[in-house]
C-alpha cells in the first residue's frame, strides 16, 4: 500500500454543514404581571422556546423564579435595599401571572449595617399561614449604645440575647400566623415590623437596625386559579365604603295598601 492520504476520508459528506440559524427566531415572549399588591404590574418579559411537537412552552415557564428590587416594583427608591422574588404560577395567553416566592435584602445594605463594638442578634420561625403556605422567616438586630453612655463598647449578655430572639419570635409567629399571605406580605413590604421588635425588646437591651432580613416560603398549598387570581384582581370597592342609603319614595304612605 503507497504511503499517503486516504482520500475516502478526506471526502465530507453531502449535507454536513448545517447552516448557521438566529436561535431567537425559535422564542417567543412572555410578559410578567406582578400581584395587585405592588404599584407595578407590567414587571417585565421573559423568553421561551415556542411550542414544538410535544414540549409546551407553557409548561416550561411555570415555576420559573424571578427577582425584583421593591423600589421598581413600587416606585419607591427608599425600599431599594428590598429583593422580591416572584414566582410564575400560570400563564394566560402571552401574560404570565406571579405569585410571591420569597423576600431579601440586598448584601450592601446588610454591609452597611455590620460594625464593630456591638452584638448581632439573629432569629428565625417557620410559622403556616390560614391559606397553607409554610413560612419560614429571619430577623436580624444589632445593639446600640445607651443615652449618656461612655463606655465604647454595647456587648449584650448571652442571656439578654435569648430574651431579645424570643421576642423576635414570638412577634414573628403571631404576624405569619395571623393571616393569610397576601396579607402577610403587604405587611412586610409596608409596615416597620422591625421598629415594633425594637420597642418591645428596649426594656432588656438597647437595639437597633432590626430587620425581617429574609422570608422563604418553604411549603405551598395545592394550586387554586380562584385563590391566584385574587392576588390580581384589585380591589374596586374602596375600604370603608358601603354605599349611599337608599331614598324612601313611599315614605308618606300609610299602611300596606299605599292608601292615605
Amino acid at each position: 500500500m503507497a504511503i499517503g492520504k486516504n482520500k475516502r476520508l478526506t471526502k465530507s459528506k453531502k449535507g454536513s454543514r448545517k447552516k448557521a440559524v438566529d436561535p431567537f427566531l425559535k422564542k417567543e415572549w412572555y410578559k410578567l404581571i406582578a400581584p395587585s399588591i405592588f404599584a407595578v404590574k407590567d414587571a417585565g418579559k421573559t423568553l421561551i422556546t415556542k411550542t414544538q411537537g410535544t414540549k409546551i412552552a407553557s409548561d416550561g415557564l411555570k415555576g420559573r423564579v424571578f427577582e425584583f428590587s421593591l423600589a421598581d416594583l413600587n416606585k419607591n427608591e427608599a425600599l431599594a435595599y428590598r429583593k422580591i422574588k416572584l414566582c410564575i404560577e400560570d400563564v394566560q395567553g402571552y401574560n404570565c401571572l406571579l405569585n410571591f416566592h420569597g423576600m431579601d435584602m440586598t448584601r450592601d445594605k446588610l454591609c452597611s449595617l455590620i460594625r464593630k463594638k456591638q452584638s448581632i442578634i439573629e432569629g428565625n420561625v417557620d410559622c403556616k399561614t390560614t391559606d397553607g403556605y409554610m413560612i419560614r422567616m429571619f430577623c436580624i438586630a444589632f445593639t446600640r449604645s445607651q443615652e449618656n453612655q461612655i463606655k465604647n463598647t454595647c456587648y449584650a449578655k448571652s442571656a439578654q440575647e435569648r430574651a431579645i430572639r424570643t421576642k423576635m419570635v414570638s412577634t414573628m409567629m403571631e404576624l405569619g400566623t395571623k393571616g393569610d399571605l397576601k396579607s402577610l406580605v403587604k405587611e412586610l413590604i409596608s409596615a416597620p415590623i422591625g421598629d415594633k421588635i425594637a420597642r418591645e425588646a428596649s426594656s432588656i437591651f438597647p437595639i437597633k437596625d432590626c430587620y425581617i432580613r429574609k422570608v422563604k416560603v418553604l411549603k405551598k398549598p395545592k394550586f387554586d386559579v380562584t385563590e391566584l387570581m385574587e392576588w390580581h384582581n384589585a380591589d374596586e370597592t374602596p375600604a370603608g365604603d358601603v354605599g349611599k342609603p337608599v331614598e324612601d319614595k313611599d315614605a308618606g304612605l300609610a299602611g300596606a295598601g299605599g292608601r292615605l
